[in-house]
């Protein structure tokens, strides 16, 4: 008995006075003597991060935070016309680039067997193919399943009964289109739990697996490997995710317009003084708000409210797929109008390819006005001159600037990327509310990790350094050596 406690003493002697290695990083002395660090090197956040994550394993085995996406792309039409970022699916996981799109639910991606996927890409990115067989997680959605029983948004689900696989048609506004079958897939991402806490997590998730485009999405300069919607459906990512308690029922985005592009999108709500909200229509397929109002200058234009209202095919939307941005004729005419007599004096207005354009010889901030879109509850969207205009060339020493809004007979007047950039949208499905500032979008962003609002994250830009999974790592390596610790000393007092 004696040498069995001067051995157990001895190699916890050992364990506690040497510094151990732990995948290649060290982990400090550890003290058995507090259970609250006294070391004020260790914040209160990241104490709550490590127990959300310890707390989540007990009960659950669902750990839920915030997920931070990276964006590439940019919303001018001479380079990319689009943004988008990066999923992994599988396992082992296979990475694929999908496209921002909030007009849409289904997140697909290219089938390894697709009829008209493009090979390559002019956008320089590698495209991938998906292959279920490949992935040891994969299986495929049966007709029984619920989702087979019902349409999303456009989406025409029908069941292939000689294969017992649920398959789906889908159809965008500009005209192009894809078809698949739906597959039950892990998905994997890191999960931010707090300040200095990123977990590597993944959840099942249902998507699509493109076996036929047709459209703009067979060509091959624009190409990427899919679509991700963020719809408000119960088929999209973040329905799926939240409904499970996996992630926030919120998701953010800030759309970078200068420059290379790029810029932030999170599952969660990013917290800035500066939002303002507007309640989104209720029972809606898309984002659909309550525009009232358009006024240059301040001075509000002689729009008849009811062409914004919601009904049928028109309405306001939001949506991120839309790279332009799209006015109702009753609404595109006194806003160009409004335009053009309030700069006619400095530039000369002309019509390019259809659009009212102007060479100017000077910065359009000096000379075009501001522009504000008036919501519901009172919320502002104020539009610099390069939010409703593109740059496109230059013309006898001129730069020649065009009104980036279309003109649509009839259907929905609709706010895509030349809108939306530079500004923080917070779509909160829970409220249902999207809220929006303008915002650096390479600024890292604040993101509430609790409904309370009272504890979040700096994220944005935000790569899973070394430094932060050594973080992380050495968090969970130190509490299964306290584990370890009072296992041995369990024992010990088991002989006593």
């Amino acid at each position: 008995m004696r040498a069995l406690t001067s051995l157990i003493f001895a190699l916890v002697s050992v364990v506690l006075s040497a510094t151990v290695v732990y995948s290649g990083f060290p982990l400090q002395r550890l003290s058995l003597q507090r259970a609250f660090p006294s070391s004020h090197s260790i914040e209160l956040e990241t104490l709550r991060a490590r127990d959300r994550l310890r707390h989540a394993r007990i009960l659950q085995d669902v750990v839920s935070g915030v997920v931070d996406f990276s964006v590439e792309g940019s919303s001018d039409p001479l380079l990319v016309g689009l943004y988008f970022t990066k999923v992994k699916l599988g396992t082992p996981p296979k990475e694929f680039t999908v496209q921002i799109d909030t007009g849409s639910d289904i997140l697909w991606v290219n089938c390894n067997s697709c009829n008209g996927c493009p090979r390559a890409s002019g956008l320089g990115i590698q495209l991938n193919f998906f292959d279920a067989s490949n992935s040891s997680s994969s299986s495929l959605v049966s007709c029984s399943d619920p989702i087979c029983n019902s349409a999303f948004q456009t989406t025409a689900t029908q069941c292939l009964s000689q294969t017992n696989q649920c398959s789906y048609t889908f159809q965008y506004g500009d005209g192009s289109g894809t078809s698949g079958y739906y597959v039950s897939e892990s998905m994997y991402f890191d999960m931010v739990m707090g300040p200095t806490m990123i977990a590597n997590s993944s959840a099942t998730v249902v998507f699509g697996c493109s076996t036929y485009q047709s459209g703009d999405l067979t060509k091959s300069d624009h190409a990427i490997d899919g679509i991700f919607g963020f719809g408000p459906g119960d088929l999209s990512v973040i329905s799926q995710l939240s409904a499970r308690g996996i992630t926030p029922k919120v998701f953010s985005h800030c759309l970078k317009g200068e420059g290379n592009g790029g810029g932030i999108l999170v599952l969660g709500e990013v917290l800035e003084p500066g939002i303002v909200y507007s309640p989104l229509v209720p029972s809606q397929p898309h984002y659909n708000l309550y525009l009232q109002s358009i006024a240059v200058n301040g001075q509000a234009l002689p729009i008849d409210p009811s062409v914004f209202a919601t009904s049928n095919n028109r309405g306001t939307i939001i949506d991120s797929g839309t790279t332009l941005a799209y006015l109702v004729e009753e609404a595109y005419t006194p806003f160009v109008s409004a335009i053009t007599a309030a700069v006619s004096q400095s530039v000369t207005p002309t019509i390019s390819k259809g659009s009212q354009c102007y060479l100017v010889s000077t910065s359009v901030d000096e000379i075009f006005p501001m522009v504000s879109l008036n919501f519901a509850a009172g919320a502002s969207m104020v539009l610099r001159p390069e939010e409703y205009l593109m740059h496109l060339g230059f013309y006898d020493g001129a730069a020649l600037w065009c009104i980036g809004f279309q003109k649509v007979q009839e259907g929905a007047t609709i706010l895509g990327d030349l809108v939306m950039k530079d500004k923080i949208f917070v779509y909160d499905l829970a409220r249902q509310q999207i809220g929006w500032a303008n915002y650096d979008c390479s600024q890292a962003v604040n993101v509430s990790v609790t409904s309370e609002k009272n504890e979040f994250v700096n994220a944005g830009q935000l790569s899973v350094s070394g430094s932060t999974q050594d973080k992380l790592l050495q968090s969970l390596a130190i509490e299964a050596l306290a584990l370890f610790l009072s296992f041995i000393l369990f024992i010990h007092f088991q002989f006593l």
